[in-house]
């Protein structure tokens, strides 16, 4: 689906650090891979950490978000995002997202607005730049913090400006199906020095930066290694290469599949989307069922494919906190994420147009 290419710079970094010893979470391509993603954001700090859910929780932590608070997002994501505001014993309010770009719908989110809202979580799916600037005018007649979950979103602009530079933190992830991977790994940035200080001291353990071993709070090993970073190192010096690629991507798709019934991704103007999966949804006519019905035609023909993600107060986990989300019921259950892999050549994207348009050829 979404198969990395390491062919640039990282075996060179990776052997540079084993054969210096810097292995563990301290090393000097850590800190310059923090510098260099703040830098890409636009934001003064950047605190690398071992997963993009790690970088979100320890993000809500450092807020402060607790039991007696809410979190919006959109009820449209991967679980990760919710299971975060669980964990800080926070109760998820879902908001639906818009028919015309299927990420969070800013109208949704103000109406659920509360005197326990700790915390609005945009996420910018698939790479899709969510309407910032209606959201942060939100946040601040409401006087709440935003944090965006940017995990499928490196490279992306909203008004020229990168997405994860527009809240309090932005969060990303580096797992190996990402745009830009370090195999496993994720990152907060932010420009608050007090809030990047609470962010270093929680990742690692809660320990005193200044009396080591003291412990003024309970922290997490929430660390990234210096190898990790060295292969983060790398694959920021191609990112312009990777986004151009998963553009291109995303326009062969249109052009072979714009004359079907298909509902394609759009681009918002001003926005740059990055295209992290290539998604397109099923008219209405079509039922879930036919949608599983169509992966499994794919998968007959040996090309893989995945159905959207789910509305999360569909599973059971997040069934108490459902509430009417009609547009995020409707995308969850008709959308066909295709391969996007930074190698997919004109030939495979053929084969993989071909087979869709034949089963909804279908008598």
């Amino acid at each position: 689906m979404s198969v990395p290419d390491v062919s640039g710079r990282e075996e060179e970094y990776l052997r540079d650090c084993i054969q210096t010893g810097w292995v563990s979470s301290l090393g000097s391509y850590v800190e310059r891979f923090e510098r260099d993603f703040a830098t890409l954001t636009r934001h003064d700090f950047g605190v690398s950490v071992n997963s993009g859910t790690a970088a979100i929780h320890l993000a809500l932590r450092a807020l402060d978000v607790g039991p007696q608070h809410e979190v919006i997002l959109p009820a449209l994501t991967f679980a990760s995002s919710a299971n975060c505001v669980l964990y800080q014993g926070a109760r998820p309010v879902f908001a639906d997202c818009r028919a015309d770009d299927w990420n969070i719908d800013p109208a949704d989110l103000e109406s659920l607005i509360t005197d326990r809202t700790a915390a609005i979580m945009p996420v910018h799916l698939y790479g899709a730049p969510c309407a910032m600037d209606e959201i942060m005018a939100i946040a601040a007649r409401h006087n709440v913090p935003v944090v965006e979950d940017c995990a499928e979103a490196h490279g992306a602009t909203y008004h020229d400006e990168p997405v994860g530079g527009f809240g309090r933190v932005g969060c990303f992830s580096f797992y190996g199906n990402k745009i830009l991977t370090t195999g496993e790994g994720g990152m907060c940035v932010t420009s608050d020095a007090a809030l990047d200080e609470r962010l270093r001291v929680l990742r690692d353990h809660g320990m005193n930066k200044q009396r080591r071993y003291w412990h003024d709070e309970v922290g997490y090993n929430y660390r990234m290694t210096n190898l990790q970073a060295a292969v983060g190192c790398a694959q920021l010096e191609r990112l312009d290469e990777f986004v151009a690629r998963r553009r291109w991507i995303a326009e062969q798709y249109r052009q072979r599949l714009e004359g079907t019934e298909l509902v394609l991704p759009r681009e918002v103007p001003q926005t740059v989307n990055v295209y992290w999966l290539y998604t397109a949804i099923l008219p209405e006519r079509y039922t879930e069922s036919d949608r599983d019905a169509a992966i499994a035609h794919l998968d007959a023909d040996a090309v893989e494919s995945r159905p959207f993600f789910y509305s999360l107060p569909r599973m059971p986990p997040y069934r108490e906190f459902a509430r009417p989300l009609p547009h995020s019921e409707r995308m969850a259950t008709r959308g066909i994420t295709l391969p996007s892999y930074f190698a997919l050549g004109e030939a495979e994207i053929d084969r993989v147009t071909d087979s869709l348009i034949r089963w909804l050829d279908r008598p």
